[in-house]
């Protein structure tokens, strides 16, 4: 395991510079996460030192056909990447940690996080065969990165570990905080505040602050409040209970197996990811699981109903995932019956409703009773501040310069609104958006005239950037409208057409129901091809092109659709 633990207040990686003659300065620029929920990435740049914050994923929009997920565009810090002091976490989620193992390798750069990120980040890139010094850092701790002296703040969130950072930069003490929650109640809670506080009063030049739930008023429903909710569905439950939640949300999994040690239950793990998370938590010592309670989940049959409880992936209603495996019957082990008690603990992410609803509909369809939903149920507890919260850390910080980050543009916007209702300067609460760049110089914040290259990298399987929008706008073309192929077989001497032109139609029209439309195109094909090899002989290329524009225009007619149409020219 290639983990280096860092003493607290680590080294100093390297010297800090004697900057030239001319006046540098501090450069905040998101690559990912402004402006959309997902794929959190931020530069900070000063002089020769570059250091990054998370490196996220963004799953497609549903458009996006074929699309796994998207990853930032580092080209800029590509053509950089000598500058580069580091990479450093603030925690392990998909969103901050899930395009390391496509980005790390093109970078080369030291790699900071807590001890449950690293092992997180760890296995992810150990899956692709890499194998880098992952330095360990804790809440508390100041490491130097190039002219960047960063300290380590806890904080907390569905995930363990959490951090914000401070970062002391020549132009001042920036923060940046990513996911979060608090809760007033609990001592870290209030001791998080107390060092924002301290911090105010020092003076915070620029505060980065996640915008996720800033439409949202109040606070979060306390964790514990959840884990009572969830035991109560446990006592009352007469038949199996199947529980769904994000794989890496531990507190939750820890409620989880908990109350299945009080009731007497057995927990099976069902989903790659679940799986990987627990083993993971468990050997780095942040998941107590009862002696004796797990159980294999081939070996189920054998565990009455009442004392069987099923943690699996799903909450999302990912394709493939184990419930909704569950749910349309496809499942090996578990088959959904009667009696079954299924408990989401988990809110949509933006873009998942339909796949979430329809795994609910499903769910009832095969007889479960479901409690799904979001806090209104308390069987959830979102891990995102609210505005109340987001209040109290401006307050608390009181910067110079505001930039909000992690949510589409309205959140961004909601969210620098609020700060300049608490007295941020008018101008100085700042919408930056995905490859925007924000110079502070002299004591000066500005958004910069140019911007950096941060358009989407589409991972489709194997395929890292090579497919693009003329690609996605194909596979769209053929989702609404289907594709016609026409194939002609010419001979090569005469550059007459040998047989009738050949006509596939895939999402368009069924053939044997239109059978007149695919005789008047086979007719039309073939006065196109003869009028136009008369005036071009023998230009495939042109003639492909012009039948391509004309057919189009034929079954527009015909149809008032625009399938994509396909020539196909063969010579023999």
């Amino acid at each position: 395991m290639n983990i280096t633990t860092l003493p607290s207040n680590g080294p100093q990686t390297k010297p800090l510079k004697v900057f030239r003659a001319f006046t540098p300065r501090l450069r905040i620029i998101p690559l990912g996460g402004n402006g959309e929920i997902g794929k959190n990435m931020m530069i900070y740049e000063y002089g020769d030192d570059i250091i990054i914050v998370d490196c996220g994923i963004m799953f497609p929009r549903g458009e996006m056909l074929g699309i796994d997920f998207i990853i930032p565009n580092i080209a800029y810090l590509e053509e950089r990447k000598d500058k580069i002091r580091g990479i450093v976490f603030t925690h392990g989620h998909e969103d901050h940690i899930g395009a390391i193992p496509y980005i790390w390798p093109k970078l080369q750069a030291p790699i900071f996080a807590t001890k449950l990120t690293a092992g997180f980040i760890e296995a992810k890139m150990t899956e692709f065969g890499q194998q880098p010094n992952i330095r360990v850092v804790t809440a508390g701790d100041k490491i130097q990165l190039g002219v960047f002296k960063i300290e380590f703040i806890p904080f907390s969130h569905t995930f363990l570990d959490d951090v914000g950072l401070a970062i002391n930069t020549p132009e001042g003490m920036v923060v940046h905080i990513a996911d979060f929650k608090l809760d007033p109640q609990k001592l870290e809670s209030q001791k998080v505040i107390e060092k924002l506080a301290q911090m105010g009063e020092q003076g915070v030049k620029c505060l980065l602050l996640e915008s996720t739930n800033v439409e949202y008023k109040g606070t979060p429903v306390s964790e514990s409040v959840v884990h009572d909710t969830i035991s109560a569905i446990f006592k009352r439950a007469k038949g199996r209970l199947i529980v769904t939640s994000f794989a890496s949300s531990l507190d939750r999994i820890q409620g989880v197996l908990n109350s299945a040690a009080r009731t007497h239950k057995k927990v099976a793990i069902s989903g790659r990811s679940m799986d990987k998370a627990i083993n993971i938590a468990m050997n780095l010592g942040y998941l107590k699981v009862p002696r004796g309670i797990l159980v294999d989940l081939r070996r189920i049959e054998h565990i009455p109903d009442n004392q069987l409880i099923i943690l699996c992936t799903g909450s999302q209603g990912e394709e493939y995932s184990a419930l909704v495996r569950m749910a349309s019957g496809e499942h090996k082990q578990v088959k959904i019956k009667k009696g079954d008690t299924v408990v989401i603990s988990a809110s949509a992410i933006p873009g998942n409703e339909r796949t979430i609803s329809d795994t609910v509909n499903n769910l009832f369809k095969e007889g479960a009773d479901v409690f799904y939903g979001s806090e209104a149920q308390r069987i959830h507890s979102s891990g995102h501040a609210k505005r109340d919260e987001l209040q109290l850390v401006i307050e608390k910080v009181k910067p110079e310069y505001f930039i909000p980050i992690h949510g589409e543009y309205r959140h961004l916007v909601l969210h620098t609104r609020l700060a300049e209702s608490l007295n941020v300067k008018e101008g100085n609460a700042v919408v930056l958006e995905d490859g925007q760049i924000f110079e502070i110089q002299s004591g000066t914040g500005r958004i910069a005239n140019e911007k950096t290259d941060a358009s989407y990298v589409l991972v489709d399987g194997l395929g890292v950037g090579d497919v693009g929008n003329i690609v996605l706008r194909d596979r769209q073309a053929m989702a609404k409208d289907g594709i016609f192929v026409v194939i002609l077989t010419v001979d090569h001497e005469n550059g007459k057409i040998v047989t009738s032109p050949d006509i596939i139609s895939r999402g368009f029209i069924y053939m044997r129901e239109r059978e007149d439309l695919v005789y008047k195109a086979r007719q039309e094909v073939k006065r196109m091809f003869t009028r136009h090899n008369e005036k071009y002989p023998a230009n495939w290329d042109f003639i492909k092109k012009a039948i391509r524009q004309e057919m189009g225009e034929f079954l527009y007619k015909e149809t008032e659709r625009r399938p994509m149409i396909i020539p196909v020219i063969i010579e023999v």
